[in-house]
């Protein structure tokens, strides 16, 4: 997300400058049958950090969404939730192709990003307030995971990167729209909370798409 994104990047790119030596020299995959590996182009600081980062903000999202999903048991939480799931996972398997290691904490509502462990805590006390305060958290979660994966497909140079990065974008997309849906239910027109009202309106108003 957002929440000084830039910092983080550059704390971890300079850690990443240090012994760690998969950014000088390519990467290994494993092949198809375990056997023989082939060579994969390796990240750049910043893409390396944007891929780490991005796997602890599917992680919150997900970790809010369980919450709520317990606290209402009313949807779209539950099944967004493993939607967001979905997401983790897709990130997962590109941290280890290029030999990332994983940020993920196991337990729900651990992070180890301070600032994304401020924010999950924030979130959480709001929509434990109310069934309309949970929701609009959801939609304030997805404009801003929609921010930050248009900025990570603009940065990155790889086009296995960018295709997951758009994978997940059409999903956040379809959440941001059953968000609003759920809260234009309550009686209550959805306000953009991130993105500007134009390019909301835009997305709220146009079908679902392919993927979760």
């Amino acid at each position: 997300m957002n929440i000084k994104m830039n910092l983080f990047v550059m704390t971890l790119a300079a850690a990443l400058a240090g012994p760690i030596g998969f950014l000088g020299t390519d990467a290994l995959a494993a092949g198809p049958q375990g056997g023989r590996g082939v060579r994969v182009q390796p990240l750049n600081a910043d893409e390396a950090a944007t891929l780490t980062f991005m796997r602890e903000e599917e992680k919150m999202a997900r970790d809010v969404y369980l919450n709520m999903a317990a606290r209402w048991a009313q949807l779209p939480f539950a099944n967004i939730a493993k939607s967001e799931q979905q997401h983790m996972d897709a990130i997962k398997a590109k941290l280890d192709r290029y030999g990332l290691p994983d940020p993920a904490l196991a337990g729900i509502g651990a992070f180890r990003d301070t600032e994304l462990q401020v924010l999950y805590d924030g979130l959480t006390d709001r929509g434990e307030t109310a069934y309309l305060e949970a929701l609009w958290v959801g939609g304030l979660i997805e404009e801003v995971d929609i921010e930050d994966l248009d900025n990570a497909i603009a940065a990155t140079s790889h086009p296995d990167l960018a295709q997951v990065y758009g994978n997940l974008l059409r999903g956040s997309r379809n959440h941001l729209r059953a968000f609003a849906s759920a809260i234009e239910r309550q009686g209550v027109v959805y306000q953009a909370q991130h993105l500007d009202q134009e390019t909301v309106d835009a997305i709220i108003d146009s079908p679902m798409e392919r993927g979760k």
